[in-house]
């Protein structure tokens, strides 16, 4: 894939916590090549250690708690091509361990919570996005990763879900604002309670060339997904994705054909979409491998120097 710009293409994943980054991130790195890509997680730029936190009567969502200063500074060194002495923060333990030496690869996925705080953040991105999935759902994800993950009760994640519920209206949603795409996976009209399933909704502003969708609408087979232009929360227009947790193999893989047609530079990468870990490993989910195919094209056209206009 020929690369035009001189600098290391930074994408952001932003959104509440259990909002699915990570799960996006990996897969991105994937459709890219994870030998391209550097991941970090915004979130290890945590101030205080859990004790700490608890201590302070902070959260980990309040930018009080983290050093955004620094987190600024390394996204800025990472956009220069140079390395950055990252912070650790041990999510299972609640404890900060000592930096890590990380250098930027083509491609920097940037996943956490509060990457969107600042305009000298947001100045060093070339994609943002934010994931806003509907509560039921990040709730749901937010007690089974925390339970097994990060060593939680149930009774101890849903006091933090509790505690948070201030700060994630003052500190994380604003941010969405910023995103060039917000995405937002929810609950079907007849949820069969599996997470390969869910429907998925493109929020796609005009500070990024999206692809032209309307050779995949055909009036005789519209099922799968709907493209609609639409009014955001501040009136401004906006064109609206949605694709069913139900559209067929066919219709997924129309949309595939699409994408990749619009960026042949990246073929040779085809094989490792949909490479998505469920809990049976029987099943795929379409809405899923295609958003991450979509991120992953936009972060191709702007290592290929390619804006809106």
């Amino acid at each position: 894939m020929p690369k035009q710009v001189d600098h290391p293409i930074i994408l952001g994943i932003v959104g509440d916590s259990a909002s699915g980054k990570t799960t996006l991130s990996a897969g991105v790195a994937q459709i890219l090549g994870e030998d391209r890509c550097t991941v970090i997680c915004t979130d290890d730029y945590h101030a205080y250690d859990r004790a700490e936190r608890a201590k302070y009567g902070l959260s980990a969502l309040d930018p009080r708690a983290n050093y955004v200063d620094i987190l600024e500074q390394h996204l800025r060194l990472l956009r220069n091509g140079q390395p950055i002495l990252k912070p650790i923060y041990n999510h299972t333990h609640g404890t900060l361990e000592r930096p890590v030496y990380v250098q930027p690869k083509d491609f920097v996925i940037a996943e956490g919570l509060l990457g969107y705080t600042t305009r000298a953040m947001r100045d060093c991105y070339d994609v943002k996005i934010y994931l806003d999935p509907i509560e039921d759902l990040r709730v749901k994800w937010k007690m089974h990763r925390d339970t097994t993950k990060r060593g939680y009760t149930k009774e101890e994640v849903a006091q933090s879900l509790e505690k948070r519920k201030k700060d994630s209206p003052i500190f994380i949603h604003p941010q969405r604002t910023f995103a060039d795409i917000v995405i937002r996976f929810q609950l079907p009209a007849h949820a069969n309670g599996s997470d390969t399933h869910l429907d998925v909704r493109h929020l796609l502003r005009p500070t990024l060339p999206h692809p032209d969708f309307s050779p995949l609408f055909d009036a005789n087979n519209p099922a799968g997904m709907k493209l609609e232009l639409a009014r955001d929360s501040d009136g401004k227009p906006v064109d609206v994705l949605e694709i069913n947790g139900d559209i067929s193999d066919a219709r997924a893989e129309k949309i595939e054909d699409l994408l990749w047609d619009l960026i042949p530079e990246a073929g040779h990468l085809r094989d490792q979409v949909g490479r998505i870990d469920v809990a049976n490993g029987a099943r795929v989910s379409h809405p899923l491998a295609l958003t991450q195919l979509l991120v992953g094209y936009h972060a191709v056209k702007a290592a290929m120097g390619v804006r809106a206009y």
